[in-house]
């Protein structure tokens, strides 16, 4: 029998599972490039599940794409990204409901295991009808979506008569609005400007060599400007025609500047690892001075992530929480080996370089974890990936898995 206390419990169970279905949806986000769509490690999703049962989150799927340490690209539902099989490159697009291959565009590319397993190292940037991706051997290529038809392509060695750097090429591509930048790294060519749309190039500048980092865009003065991490140190130019606005030298062993700078209140953000450590560099000076430089941050391949005033990274092997404006160290935790972070709705998301995906709290206060839960990994040095209600691992050899972290299962 239906009574009226039963019809109002009813509409107020109706308009709760509205609601939550509702925020949960809102919450989800695409992440179209590397380090996700502002290129700084922070995702905006909200309400996604962070406490996890003792198995872990559920597990959607697992693939395996070849060796590399190529991140992932998510575009609704579908999952972009790139690997190896034996000497053939590949860019992947998977259904991301089951990582299931929907096209693989091919290419030579040497496996080439130096000091890790080989394979691809950049990360796609699907922008509109358009994936673009850097080959480890200086191939770049501009990709149809949907098909994976080859729109555009470029050979930097050939082109450019460039010489591969020792890991070869990991920088991903950047696209500001028509312009798609990358880091050649010849002289005459350092940073290029191409037509995202024909391959034309609309710039071309600098002469230092790359150093397998990738670019930032942030907004100076009313400009956009683009900060390059490179062989000589950081390089900021103009995005609309590749201009110098300023350089600081930053040396290291072996010419290795891997990260993305970080760009924030005026300054950046500069870290690489061997020894060398971090700096904080004040922007709109002549000849700038760091504001600070320290060794307590020496991050050997994966950017630090800035949320709420401090920076979240790896020195060599221990999770560091560092303060953005003094660089005082907050706390370590020394149990992840050399991991990969991002930050969301004020939660760290870490890939442990041996397997575990663990969740903890952003917080300068003290290390607080959440949920941890193993992986495939048996060694990862890629970052992993939050994407409309889903986390996306992957190792060094290939092995993806997804978890399904949405806020209704």
């Amino acid at each position: 029998m239906n009574t009226p206390g039963m019809t109002m419990w009813c509409s107020r169970l109706v308009l709760a599972l509205f609601w939550m279905t509702a925020c949960g949806k809102a919450s989800a986000a695409d992440w179209p490039q590397w380090r996700g769509p502002n290129r700084d490690g922070v995702s905006s999703e909200k309400g996604w599940l962070a406490t996890w049962p003792a198995g872990g989150p559920k597990v959607l799927w697992k693939a395996n794409f070849g060796p590399g340490c190529s991140s992932l690209a998510v575009v609704g539902e579908k999952v972009f990204t790139m690997g190896n099989d034996k000497d053939t490159g590949f860019v992947y697009c998977a259904n991301a409901n089951n990582g299931q291959i929907v096209w693989k565009y091919s290419f030579p590319s040497v496996l080439a295991a130096h000091a890790f397993e080989g394979g691809q190292c950049a990360t796609p940037t699907v922008d509109g009808d358009f994936v673009f991706a850097q080959g480890r051997q200086g191939q770049f290529f501009c990709l149809n979506k949907t098909t994976g038809a080859l729109v555009w392509s470029k050979d930097f060695p050939k082109e450019y008569g460039v010489k591969m750097p020792g890991w070869g090429y990991a920088g991903s591509p950047l696209v500001l609005g028509e312009k798609v930048i990358v880091e050649v790294g010849a002289k005459g060519a350092s940073a290029v400007a191409f037509d995202k749309a024909s391959g034309k190039v609309l710039w071309q500048v600098g002469d230092e060599a790359q150093s397998y980092g990738s670019p930032f865009a942030f907004m100076q003065d009313g400009k956009q400007r683009v900060a390059f991490f490179n062989a000589f140190g950081l390089v900021i130019r103009e995005a609309a025609d590749g201009k110098e606005v300023l350089r600081f030298a930053w040396k290291t062993p072996n010419d290795i500047n891997p990260t993305t700078p970080i760009v924030a209140d005026g300054k950046a953000f500069i870290a690489s690892g061997y020894g060398h450590g971090a700096a904080l560099v004040p922007l709109g000076v002549a000849d700038p001075k760091p504001i600070w430089e320290s060794k307590e941050m020496k991050t050997k391949m994966n950017s630090c992530v800035l949320w709420e005033g401090y920076l979240y990274g790896f020195d060599e092997k221990a999770l560091t929480c560092m303060e953005f404006a003094t660089g005082s160290v907050k706390w370590k935790k020394q149990d992840l080996g050399m991991g990969a972070l991002i930050v969301a709705d004020g939660k760290l998301i870490i890939q442990a370089e041996e397997g575990d995906l663990v969740i903890a709290e952003a917080s300068p206060a003290a290390y607080k974890e959440i949920s941890r839960t193993a992986t495939a990994a048996k060694k990862s040095w890629v970052i992993p990936v939050l994407a409309n209600g889903r986390i996306y691992t992957r190792n060094n050899s290939g092995e993806v898995v997804c978890f399904d972290v949405s806020p209704i299962q």
